[in-house]
């Protein structure tokens, strides 16, 4: 009911976003691959951003992140310096992304992409920016969480797609599906074989299996989807003595870290978050005894994207790269 009410606004959204997709953007000289998604949520789009910075290091003598830095203060365009920036000042992505490659961060894409070059990048990974057309874009891969595709398939606020479906197809030049098909996603994979753009399976895996696991675990998370990080403990083995889900992004308050370690505590229990949210809980470090108390009482779950054929979606990138 809600969404038939809001479909109204979610029509106009979509029309003003789809309409501004297909705007010229400025161009530069580094070749820039975007990886992004049609909807908001987390669909495992930084991740697949890390994978292709792995995959592409050996054609490009200097790979570069961009990143629009959601949820910092700092408008940029700047370069990241993880020993003087926080997530509250270019957002928690960037910082997990500067683990990899240098960043730059930029409300501005096109500003941000100039730097980008100035700074002496010959390639540029974007993480997110699919519907944004500030920036020309070389290779253009949309990520897909397998299991919820496109919800109602209606854009924001009636459902989570950010411009109606079939107005995105034709900025997309790959789809990589995340984790296991739903039949919505299994309508995607024929519309994408339908328009010649291939699809590519990948999911989200723990090379090793932590110590931690073997503990009883209170596990948090303020992503995108934080039910899949609870999963994916699940998955490991872990068994959950509870799961406290925040909204994408949020920053912990003193409040809520205290309340965390006593349930820990009360439990038995080793907490443990995703490493966005580590970095984002880290950075303000000091800010009070509780946030402190509850960083090195935290442990991480570290995961990458791992494409069921490696090769294949090498061997797409080098050749759609040029």
């Amino acid at each position: 009911m809600l969404a038939r009410l809001l479909a109204p606004a979610g029509w106009l959204y979509g029309s003003v976003t789809a309409a501004r997709m297909g705007r010229p953007g400025s161009n530069i000289t580094p070749k820039v691959i975007c990886v992004g998604n049609f909807t908001v949520g987390g669909a495992g789009k930084t991740p697949v951003a890390i994978a292709v910075a792995g995959m592409v290091a050996s054609q490009a003598q200097s790979v570069f992140f961009l990143s629009r830095g959601y949820g910092g203060r700092l408008a940029g365009p700047l370069l990241v310096d993880p020993a003087r920036h926080s997530a509250a000042d270019v957002g928690d992505e960037p910082l997990l992304l500067a683990r990899h490659a240098p960043v730059v961060v930029g409300r501005d894409r096109a500003a941000a992409g100039a730097l980008c070059q100035t700074l002496g990048a010959d390639m540029v990974i974007m993480d997110d920016g699919l519907q944004n057309p500030s920036l020309q874009k070389d290779i253009r891969i949309a990520v897909v969480d397998g299991s919820v595709g496109v919800g109602n398939g209606r854009c924001v606020p009636a459902g989570p797609l950010r411009a109606p479906l079939a107005r995105q197809w034709p900025f997309v030049d790959a789809l990589v599906v995340m984790g296991s098909s739903s039949r919505t996603v299994d309508d995607m994979r024929r519309e994408a074989a339908h328009r010649s753009i291939p699809v590519f399976d990948a999911r989200l895996v723990t090379r090793t299996r932590p110590d931690f696991l073997a503990k009883p675990l209170l596990a948090f998370a303020g992503i995108g989807r934080p039910d899949k990080f609870f999963h994916h403990l699940e998955a490991l083995g872990g068994n959950l003595a509870g799961a406290v889900a925040f909204g994408d992004h949020h920053t912990l308050s003193d409040g809520e870290a205290a309340d965390l370690l006593t349930r820990a505590a009360s439990a038995g229990a080793q907490l443990v978050t995703t490493e966005k949210d580590f970095i984002r809980m880290a950075s303000p470090a000091g800010s009070s005894p509780d946030i402190v108390k509850l960083i090195s009482a935290t442990a991480v779950l570290p995961v990458e994207a791992e494409f069921d054929d490696m090769e294949r979606f090498r061997l797409f990138l080098g050749r759609a790269a040029g």
